[in-house]
């Protein structure tokens, strides 16, 4: 980390306060950007997030008068580094995200570099359009990003690159001067070369370098072959040689196919106008080839592309290895078959799920009459979705690898000519072999681009050195073949160093010679692409770095650490998705888009201050608590993170020992004790309610508390569960209960303020055939483990365990009605008990099930049936609870509502509500938790009809509902118990 100075200090506040835009220079912000999904780390001086071009010029003009540099950045998803550096961090996608102009009929769209990919094309698909190129982080990624990258994606063999779909760009030089790029006639071209500015001199430097014929000689010769359409290796001169003048051809000269791919070393984006294309056909079948060794694999991509799929992409056994333990993408591993080395997934297209069938089966006769492949299921739309899922979750399962040895980029972006493929993976699996590595090998195997990736604990020296070595010989069987280094993913710091040797000293030099002539002073994103330091430097840790070692509350031995399981997080950024790409995380992110509140980032600043900390307690830094202000705890990223990022965990761990040495706050306090405050409420339970209630009470305890006053406190019930439980049913008779006995978790939630649910509960269960026991126990400690107060919640967690451990079983299993309650068993009971009872705790959370998961799993066992509810007609909204939605299956809740024979289900695709426990009522955090809301969730419960049910199984979730759009949620068992009173 670098000090800033006093007068470098005040200069950014002076820059701070002349931009609209946001600019940061705090140490909190700078360790958050110092990495992006690469290998590096750089601190920058300060971070700016523009508004709009004119912030954009002024940055410029900062940093040249204060000889540092300008690094522009989107999503941060890059591979190769082009993100890190030690100057200005210009990130356009909080505020320039705007769509600027659409024409449906001629098919192109103007867009800001901060918009989405995917939100883009959701707002094209109603005009039977999209933008072709696909990443597989097209949910986050940015349209800036994809035109400084070159990107490409999984359908590059049918519609190219991110180049061949830009029609024009404007663009800030780096003297601040404002341009258009786009397609010159040669008379155009040659008014360029006439102009007095910056811009007329780009022209004539690359007029009079593409004119000379030793130059063109040595670019034909040198480039990677013109066969291979995923060729990023330096700038794109090669292109430029082929458009008039220096050609025959007629193809005009366009400085954007220079741009693309340039990474922001030569100019700053501002908005980009892309052509269209009409959507594919709207059916699919994909094809999943399955291989045992992976040479018959690369074979296999020969005759898949004979066939002319849209979609060709491979995953390896690691990979899909890596995937058996992520919560999320197991379910969508259905399609694997045994333990192949390799599986093809190769889709065909066509008008009708009968024409792409019959592509694929074509496909299949292929390989079976050369005998290649084991297996070949064919999987169907809707689920085709799903194998997609799985194959873009591959860079961040990589990160699931245990221990230190990762699956590391720096050789996973090569292309070759695809007739090249098999003898060039060879060459390559031969050269590993002498590192003593093996490869994993997966993605764009159709274009001739595998990423291949070495496996490598960066912490030890040998290791970095080995990164280094490794990367220069394939740099060396790349050249050999006359690939191209870097196919969609970029030079960065990664590779740039070997361009010198792919492409030729002479050609090296024209790039330095345009890099000098449009950035004179260096500085645009400087030591990316030419000039670059050892690509083995600035490296996220430092050499033969040692892992801290760090006493924690839970149990973190399975990632060996509570350091290595912030580690994790490679940078992919899957946090950064919004509502419009579903899923839960990040809601905090989603409400204010700023980096700050990503999963990436409070895993970085973990990273961050625990490496680097001097203090006796390391958790205790103001970043970390900054950084973790906004985390909902949903649960969100422990099932949808592909590297199983759990912060929900870390968080609650981190509260722990801040607290310690800083203190518990006595709202954190109060909020953690609401159950035995709920408890002594309860025997005065009509003046309780009085003082909740009344405006004057109330708002003297939610200033007391600094609770917001929009707010309306949760009442209690007149009467707690257990006491009805006793009063009705502690001696019922055990006669008349065919279907057996169940274990009932009375959570402090439902015990006091839900008690009419939990009746409700208990009495459908009784007449669905089902004798209810409720037993003393302790509470659940969720609100324990929200603020932190672990010792606690290991006390309710150890006694819990203790008292149904030999209790519970799948045939008599422990059911709960709060989600966040009854899934702690399942989550982070057997992370928080004492050693001696974590075997217990696990066997217990097996035999544990939210209401809707038990009687989901009774009514498909045929113990209940449609015939025992209402047919009464009735349409449910459903949404589900975050815990829910990470730790077990929402389907499951949708399943059961639509039990009654005319009841119809469809599930709100919210994500968090924005409530999350206490979180909603800090007065803090009111206005985010609102926001959330307000994403998906309040405008679809608005929309429903007055005669549509709102159903929730979480009581934050309906109290969220009931604050945001003024409509009475039910829990999923009031519907039922409705419909079953009905007959």
């Amino acid at each position: 980390m670098k000090v800033l100075d006093h007068t470098t200090t005040s200069s950014l506040q002076e820059l701070a306060q002349s931009l609209d835009g946001d600019c940061y220079h705090d140490d909190l912000l700078r360790a958050i950007y110092a990495t992006d999904a690469s290998v590096y780390r750089e601190w920058p001086l300060a971070v700016t997030l523009p508004k709009h071009a004119e912030d954009i010029r002024k940055i410029l003009a900062f940093a040249k008068m204060q000889g540092t540099s300008v690094i522009p950045r989107t999503a941060g998803t890059s591979l190769a580094g082009q993100c890190v550096g030690e100057g200005i961090i210009l990130d356009v996608s909080k505020y320039m995200n705007r769509i600027l102009e659409f024409n449906a009929e001629e098919q192109w769209v103007v867009v800001e570099p901060g918009v989405v990919r995917d939100e883009l094309n959701a707002f094209l698909k109603p005009h039977g359009l999209f933008f072709g190129p696909n990443t597989s982080t097209a949910n986050r990624c940015m349209i800036g990003g994809m035109v400084g990258n070159n990107s490409c994606g999984t359908t590059s063999i049918v519609y190219g690159s991110t180049r061949d779909h830009v029609l024009e760009l404007d663009v800030l030089l780096s003297d601040g001067s404002q341009i258009a790029v786009h397609p010159l006639s040669v008379e155009a071209f040659r008014q360029k070369c006439q102009q007095s500015d910056l811009e007329g001199h780009i022209y004539r430097q690359l007029d009079e370098a593409l004119s000379n014929e030793e130059q063109q000689t040595a670019i034909r010769e040198a480039y990677p072959k013109a066969t291979i359409h995923r060729r990023n290796t330096g700038y794109a001169v090669d292109l430029l040689l082929q458009s008039a003048p220096f050609s025959s051809s007629d193809q005009p000269f366009d400085l954007s196919q220079l741009l693309c791919g340039s990474e922001g070393t030569l100019a700053v984006t501002t908005s980009i106008k892309l052509n269209l294309v009409p959507l594919p056909p709207p059916e699919d079948v994909v094809v999943c080839a399955h291989f045992e060794n992976i040479r018959e694999c690369m074979e296999a991509v020969l005759i898949a592309m004979e066939h002319q799929p849209s979609l060709c992409e491979l995953m390896d056994r690691v990979i899909l290895n890596c995937t058996k333990d992520n919560i999320e993408q197991q379910k969508n591993r259905f399609f694997v078959e045994g333990d192949p080395a390799g599986i093809l997934m190769v889709e065909f297209r066509g008008n009708t799920p009968e024409e792409a069938a019959q592509k694929a089966d074509q496909l299949i006769a292929a390989y079976r009459k050369k005998g290649m492949g084991y297996a070949f299921p064919k999987v169907f739309a809707p689920e085709s979705s799903r194998v997609w899922t799985l194959r873009k979750a591959s860079l961040g399962l990589l990160a699931n690898i245990p221990g230190d040895d990762k699956a590391v980029a720096c050789i996973e972006d090569t292309a070759v000519d695809l007739q090249d493929l098999p003898d060039y993976i060879d060459e390559i699996a031969a050269m590993m072999g002498t590192f003593g590595q093996e490869a994993v090998y997966y993605a764009h195997a159709g274009a001739g681009e595998i990423h291949l990736r070495p496996i490598l604990d960066l912490k030890k020296q040998h290791d970095q050195e080995l990164f280094y070595q490794i990367s220069e010989a394939t740099a060396k069987i790349v050249k050999k073949y006359k690939g191209s280094l870097s196919g969609e993913h970029g030079d960065g710091r990664v590779r740039a160093a070997f361009i010198p040797m792919m492409i030729g000293e002479k050609n090296y030099e024209l790039l330095r010679q345009i890099k000098q002539t449009w950035d004179p002073h260096g500085l645009l994103n400087p030591g990316k692409i030419v000039d670059a330091p050892p690509m083995n430097t600035s490296l996220r840790y430092a050499p033969d770095q040692v892992t801290k070692k760090i006493d924690t509350v839970f149990d973190f031995s399975a990632t060996q650490g509570i350091l290595r399981a912030a580690e994790k997080c490679n940078g992919s950024g899957d946090c950064r998705k919004l509502s419009f790409a579903g899923g839960t995380m990040c809601p905090s992110y989603r409400a204010t888009r700023d980096e700050k509140d990503t999963t990436r980032a409070r895993a970085n600043v973990l990273r961050e201050f625990l490496t680097m900390s001097t203090k006796a307690n390391p958790f205790d830094h103001p970043e970390i608590k900054t950084a973790m202000d906004l985390c909902l705890s949903c649960k969100g990223c422990t099932a949808e993170c592909p590297s199983n990022v759990d912060m929900t965990t870390l968080k609650a761990e981190f509260q722990y020992h801040y607290q310690k040495a800083n203190g518990i706050p006595l709202r954190a306090r109060a909020f953690a004790a609401i159950g035995q405050l709920n408890g002594l409420g309860s025997n005065f339970p009509k003046l309780t309610n009085f003082f909740l209630s009344n405006r004057f009470t109330s708002g003297l305890l939610k200033r007391f508390l600094r609770v917001a006053p929009q707010r309306q406190l949760p009442l209690l019930h007149t009467i707690s569960l257990r006491k009805w439980y006793q009063r009705n049913l502690a001696k019922a008779s055990q006669d008349h209960f065919p279907n057996g006995k169940v274990w009932f978790f009375c959570d402090e939630f439902t015990n006091y303020n839900d008690a009419a649910i939990g009746i409700k509960a208990i009495q459908l269960l009784q007449r669905l055939g089902y004798q209810v026991q409720l037993i003393a126990h302790a509470e659940s400690g969720r609100a324990h483990l929200s603020k932190g107060l672990l010792d606690q919640a290991r006390q309710f967690a150890t006694q819990n365990v203790q008292t149904f451990a030999d209790k519970a079983t799948q045939t008599m299993p422990l059911i709960g009605l709060e989600p966040s309650a009854i899934l702690s068993f399942r989550d982070e009971y057997p992370k928080l008990v004492p050693p001696d009872l974590r075997e217990k705790a696990t066997q217990l959370a097996s035999s544990t099930f939210l209401i809707e998961e038990f009687l989901c799993r009774e009514a498909k066992a045929g113990r209940i049936t449609p015939a025992q509810f209402s047919d009464t007609p009735k349409h449910i909204l459903l949404h589900g609870h975050c815990h829910q939605k990470a730790l077990s299956e929402l389907s499951d809740a949708a399943y059961l509502l639509s039990l009654p024979a005319k009841y119809t289900v469809e599930i709100i695709p919210s994500g968090c509500c924005g409530m999350a426990g206490s979180f909603g009522y800090e007065q803090e955090h009111y206005e985010v938790s609102m926001k959330i809301g307000e994403e998906v969730l309040f405008p679809a419960v608005r929309k429903a009809t007055t005669t549509t049910v709102i159903a929730a199984a979480g009581t934050s979730c309906r109290h969220q509902i009931a604050d945001g759009t003024g409509r009475q949620a039910l829990h999923p068992v009031e519907v039922l118990w409705e419909s079953l009173t009905k007959m």
